[in-house]
């Protein structure tokens, strides 16, 4: 670790259990995050800012006016350009240390197969099912863990899943019954929210990878920035999940 990494970083490095060895692993780590919008904003520059030594930023989308109201990634300068390129002049200008890999194709099953055998862990900041749950088979088959976030209105949720056999994936908790789902370009969402969630995801991302603290491994937590009331839930394998079950035979 060089000086100006020590000195970066030392707050961190002071945590008990963390350390330089924590900072270590932050460093050879290697994180794919899927979206940069609302949840994919804090995600990424908390995860720069504390040391991941590699961030794939995959998405398609171009920045827009009504991005802007949440997504802090992205500034009014940079209207029109790929979300990829206005994050990577962000974090760059947050981290040097942090190398971005950039993804501006759509991401089909068989690419995410690929890209969960380069990381060690997968971040889902996206706002569709379909996506969600095909970066949860890429993670199921890898054996790596996931990430999950969400938010809509006022209400958010994360969820952390191991990747090992035996333990409950995504689409055991939110099995896939066709249905489209919500979004927030029809339902909305408090700017703040999603802050708040992609805090926690990269928070989650931080502990997994360095192993510090207790991640929510099969855990659903939940979030009423109404009233700012916090639930915890256990969520169960499925043992009839097309994705996950099997156990040690997958």
């Amino acid at each position: 670790m060089t000086s100006d990494e020590a000195s970066r970083y030392s707050r961190q490095i002071l945590l008990p259990g963390f350390g330089e060895d924590g900072q270590e692993r932050l460093r050879e780590a290697s994180v794919l995050v899927v979206g940069l919008g609302g949840l994919g904003s804090p995600v990424t520059m908390y995860l720069a800012a504390a040391g991941v030594g590699r961030l794939l930023l995959a998405d398609v989308d171009a920045v827009d006016l009504s991005n802007l109201q949440r997504q802090i990634l992205h500034n009014s300068e940079r209207i029109g350009w790929t979300k990829v390129d206005s994050a990577i002049a962000t974090l760059r200008a947050l981290n040097p240390h942090c190398e971005q890999v950039p993804i501006k194709r759509s991401l089909s099953p068989s690419r995410l197969a690929e890209l969960s055998t380069e990381v060690d862990l997968i971040i889902d900041a996206s706002d569709n099912f379909q996506t969600r749950y095909a970066i949860n088979a890429a993670c199921v088959q890898a054996g790596i863990p996931l990430v999950s976030g969400a938010a809509i209105r006022a209400e958010g949720q994360v969820a952390v899943f191991s990747g090992r056999p035996g333990d409950p994936c995504y689409q055991c908790l939110y099995p896939d019954d066709g249905q489209a789902g919500e979004r927030c370009a029809r339902e909305g969402v408090l700017a703040p929210l999603v802050g708040i969630i992609g805090s926690i995801q990269a928070t989650e991302a931080i502990k997994v990878l360095t192993e510090y603290g207790e991640p929510l491994f099969s855990k659903l937590l939940l979030l009423d920035a109404q009233t700012m009331a916090i639930r915890t839930l256990t969520i169960p394998p499925d043992p009839s999940c097309p994705v996950c079950a099997g156990g040690d035979e997958r």
